[in-house]
């Protein structure tokens, strides 16, 4: 017979204890566990689980609050009028304005921007559609000199008719296009945050290799994102004046700093809209040409 003590799935101790002829043998201990010892133990346990798996499921936790940041904002369609405020880098500030139209929502959405003012642009005007395993495809009229032209990957860097928004900044982000990492909680402008860091997967041709997203954790809005190239943070975004539209939680003032140039850009939007009805036909390179 195997010696009990030798089994390796064993885990309590064996000591001698005399049976009623006297001799001595080996016997499972049968006292009482010792609680206090076992409750440490599991306790030591536990923390070696945590600490195997902390990672992974840090990763994950910060996947899962993009989706939900994204799930709670989603609406079939958007519509709003913009009012734009451009602060150069000598003071000097600009107006524009233009109208926004978008049908569908990250990474399968379809979005119009048109110009109403001042004369100078407009009438221009940009095509979005967004995928969700790839770059967008930018076209641009121009009226002034009558064509429309694709915008290229490499020129989604420039800036947008002298804002502060570049192209690809104009884009919607899929989550599904970064990798994501948790990296801790701070306050922006008061409110309690979770501070993630999203990098473009391979397939996402993107100017910048960092950017770090602060999400609110009352009602899942990005208050701010700080986009890196390289080391060096080049555009920050920052979305204020959140208000429940239409039961979805939206920012109504964006804030977007070129911290290269050291200008700024304020929009605000007004006459804002959900679920209007949108057709698809009005989202084509044709449609662009079209004087609204």
């Amino acid at each position: 017979m195997n010696d009990p003590c030798r089994l390796p799935w064993r885990t309590h101790s064996c000591v001698p204890r005399r049976d009623s002829s006297r001799r001595a043998t080996l016997t499972p201990n049968r006292q009482p566990y010792n609680v206090r010892q076992t409750t440490k133990n599991n306790g030591l346990s536990y923390l070696l689980i945590v600490a195997a798996f902390a990672s992974p499921l840090i990763a994950q936790d910060a996947r899962q609050i993009v989706e939900e940041s994204q799930r709670r904002g989603k609406a079939n369609s958007q519509r709003y009028e913009g009012v734009l405020e451009v602060t150069g880098p000598d003071s000097k500030v600009t107006r524009k304005s233009w109208q926004n139209w978008r049908l569908g929502s990250y990474g399968n959405s379809k979005a119009i921007i048109r110009f109403t003012a001042p004369a100078e642009v407009k009438g221009v005007a940009l095509l979005v559609i967004n995928h969700s395993d790839r770059a967008s495809d930018q076209w641009m009229w121009t009226p002034a000199i009558g064509r429309d032209r694709r915008i290229a990957l490499q020129d989604r860097s420039t800036r947008f008719f002298g804002t502060d928004f570049s192209f690809e900044d104009l884009e919607e982000r899929d989550a599904g296009q970064y990798d994501y990492k948790l990296t801790g909680e701070e306050a922006i402008a008061g409110a309690p945050c979770w501070r993630i860091e999203a990098r473009p997967t391979q397939s996402k041709i993107s100017q910048y290799t960092l950017s770090r997203i602060w999400i609110r954790k009352d009602n899942y809005v990005p208050a701010q994102y700080e986009n890196f190239v390289k080391d060096q943070p080049v555009r920050r975004l920052e979305q204020k004046d959140i208000q429940n539209i239409q039961g979805i939680w939206t920012p109504r003032t964006l804030e977007m700093t070129d911290l290269r140039r050291k200008s700024r850009t304020v929009l605000r939007l007004e006459k804002l809209e959900y679920n209007v009805p949108l057709k698809e036909e009005d989202f084509t390179v044709q449609a662009l040409r079209r004087e609204q």
